[in-house]
């Protein structure tokens, strides 16, 4: 059986892919969205270097965006890529951050996660 990790010239680049696209059909739509939105939100670790990134906001907002319409909530759905798009565009920034100026630096997470990880009220 060939290693599909190295692709080899006996076996097109084509056939490693649908191959490794047919193992993700045992997942549900649902599941491979979160995992994605999982893959884009930006974590606590992450969260002052990133925040102002309008591509990797926007990226977790449409991800947010999908999980929401997967789930049958149109109107989640469009807040999230209204604004995906309201980064994209400029109309929307980051707000400082809460923690500026206080002595007391506790846990500061991305709005769009909890402490589990999942995006917020999804």
């Amino acid at each position: 059986m060939p290693d599909l990790a190295q692709p080899s010239s006996n076996l097109p680049a084509t056939k490693i892919a649908s191959v490794k696209l047919a193992g993700l059909s045992e997942f549900s739509n649902l599941e491979l969205a979160q995992a994605l939105l999982e893959r884009l939100t930006i974590t606590s670790c992450d969260w002052h270097r990133l925040k102002s990134n309008r591509k990797v906001r926007a990226r977790e907002l449409s991800a947010a965006a999908l999980v929401f319409l997967l789930k049958d909530l149109p109107e989640e759905g469009l807040v999230r890529l209204q604004q995906a798009a309201g980064w994209l565009d400029r109309s929307v920034s980051a707000p400082p951050c809460p923690t500026h100026g206080h002595h007391d630096m506790g846990e500061v997470s991305s709005p769009t996660s909890s402490s589990t990880g999942e995006p917020a009220n999804l």
